[in-house]
């Protein structure tokens, strides 16, 4: 993979003001709320519930739509369409260098979606993200420390396990990758995109599964992102044999990333308002998501579990392997 370009003069030049002058995403409440303090589930936040100086990496990857479709819960759910009829999944890795909680890699894995009564026409639930509940469906999330999964999955019903993590920088690519109980998740390799700085300020809404409901959170962050769209994005996604990504194999996930993007420090705010109703289903006695027995007894740990060092080495190339 080649160093990154130098910023080149066109879009992202003329861009750049207009991003600049984008207002804060932060909401008016979380900015009232600086300063004072929650104890919640033993966990102490400082409010607002933030992240700084923290690394991202982000590559999207067109999949079937339909395959997609099956694995979103409950009836309200659905693949955002791409133009072309395909679905998309997004992969998102933050080290986070400093929170309330300490420092911890999260690692995510999620269909981009909608959420109403019936699909959503293409390109318009980007442009209109609030009128389609524009979001993502979170399928996995694996993170460093205990204290990340207490937090996530007791409060805001993210589906967080404590896996093998790194987050790694070098002049050329970015790359992550993730093992749990001894086996392969996923590898994550981006190559960095050209210097566009481009200043991201923006909201993203998450939807999870747990204990048979659906939870919605938002987090709202800010930060100078490096940006590659079309056949200018190359990224690289290995899926292992570990059973938590066994769903990947079937979602047809297309070799050409639709764009990546790294941020080399990112400032961002998780709203402690969290939404929350039931998963329904057709059939009586169906669930989703872990119960909240999956969560008791969990403790304050910020340990980390030994660096991955399998790096997918054991996962077979092709359909079944290599993305």
């Amino acid at each position: 993979m080649s160093t990154p370009k130098a910023l080149r003069p066109g879009l992202p030049a003329l861009v750049r003001p207009l991003m600049h002058a984008l207002p804060s995403p932060y909401p008016r409440r979380q900015r009232r709320l600086a300063g004072r303090h929650a104890l919640v589930d033993g966990i102490p936040f400082r409010m607002p519930v933030n992240s700084n100086v923290s690394p991202v990496l982000m590559a999207a990857f067109p999949v079937d739509r339909r395959a997609a479709a099956r694995l979103l819960p409950g009836g309200e759910l659905h693949p955002l369409t791409l133009p072309g009829g395909h679905g998309l999944l997004v992969v998102t890795v933050i080290d986070y260098r400093s929170t309330d909680i300490g420092r911890y890699i999260e690692y995510s894995i999620a269909l981009a979606c909608t959420h109403g009564p019936r699909p959503a026409p293409p390109l318009l639930p980007g442009l209109l993200p609030r009128a389609f509940g524009t979001g993502q469906y979170v399928l996995d999330l694996p993170v460093s420390s205990e204290i990340s999964v207490k937090g996530g999955k007791g409060i805001w019903g993210m589906p967080k396990h404590q896996a093998n993590l790194d987050f790694t920088v070098t002049d050329s690519t970015v790359s992550s990758t993730y093992e749990v109980d001894g086996r392969a998740g996923t590898r994550i390799e981006v190559e960095r995109p050209p210097a566009t700085a481009l200043p991201l300020r923006t909201g993203a809404v998450n939807y999870c599964a747990f204990r048979g409901m659906l939870m919605r959170s938002v987090v709202y962050f800010e930060g100078a992102a490096d940006v590659a769209v079309g056949r200018g994005a190359r990224a690289r996604l290995v899926v292992g044999d570990a059973p938590r990504v066994a769903a990947l194999h079937g979602l047809g996930i297309g070799e050409q990333p639709l764009f990546t993007c790294y941020l080399p420090s990112s400032r961002g705010v998780l709203d402690d308002h969290v939404a929350c109703w039931f998963l329904t289903d057709p059939r009586p006695g169906r669930t989703w998501g872990e119960p909240l027995t999956s969560v008791v007894g969990l403790g304050l740990s910020r340990d980390w579990p030994a660096p991955p060092h399998l790096h997918t080495a054991n996962t077979p190339d092709g359909p079944d392997g290599k993305v």
